[in-house]
């Protein structure tokens, strides 16, 4: 199978939301499943919520023209010009495919290299640990944000930054 296309989405558009939206929710649901616990709270939200997010998109888009996973982020300009990756979801059909490590690795070499990057995800979201580490992000302290969660915090840091916990985002790698 060719590599999909990364591209800039736009949830101005209906039917790209709507797309982000149901995989966004699919995504979430297996990663309730993965770290038993569904209050995440983007498996929750309304498309309207999730268009209403001030963050950036970029999706995985298959040959066919299919949405196959998305990243989306946010600037943290109190945070020294460093990101906060948001949400990062493929599709379930295009699970082991490659399709987050794709997504993550053109970001971090593309959209913002030598930047801060933080995310969170469920401590026990095994693949996602996996692929934060791989892709050179430095664990930080575990956090529970409600009872029965426990989230890792990872940044990838320029090499002399200093590592700050980023607390409530999530994803679902």
């Amino acid at each position: 199978m060719p590599s999909p296309q990364i591209r800039p989405l736009d949830l101005a558009d209906d039917a790209t939301a709507a797309a982000v939206h149901r995989i966004g929710r699919a995504a979430y649901a297996v990663e309730a499943e993965i770290i038993g616990f569904d209050g995440i709270p983007a498996l929750r939200e309304s498309l309207a919520e999730m268009r209403a997010q001030d963050l950036r998109w970029v999706g995985a888009v298959s040959e066919s023209g299919e949405l196959a996973g998305f990243l989306a982020w946010e600037e943290e300009p109190d945070r020294g010009s460093g990101i906060g990756i948001d949400r990062l979801c493929v599709a379930p059909a295009f699970f082991r495919r490659g399709i987050a490590s794709l997504l993550l690795r053109h970001a971090l070499a593309e959209l913002f290299p030598g930047r801060p990057v933080q995310v969170t995800t469920g401590a026990a979201n095994i693949p996602a640990v996996r692929l934060y580490e791989a892709l050179g992000f430095t664990r930080g302290p575990d956090f529970s944000p409600v009872p029965g969660l426990t989230m890792a915090a990872f940044r990838r840091a320029p090499a002399d930054a200093p590592w700050e916990g980023r607390r409530g985002t999530s994803d679902s790698a």
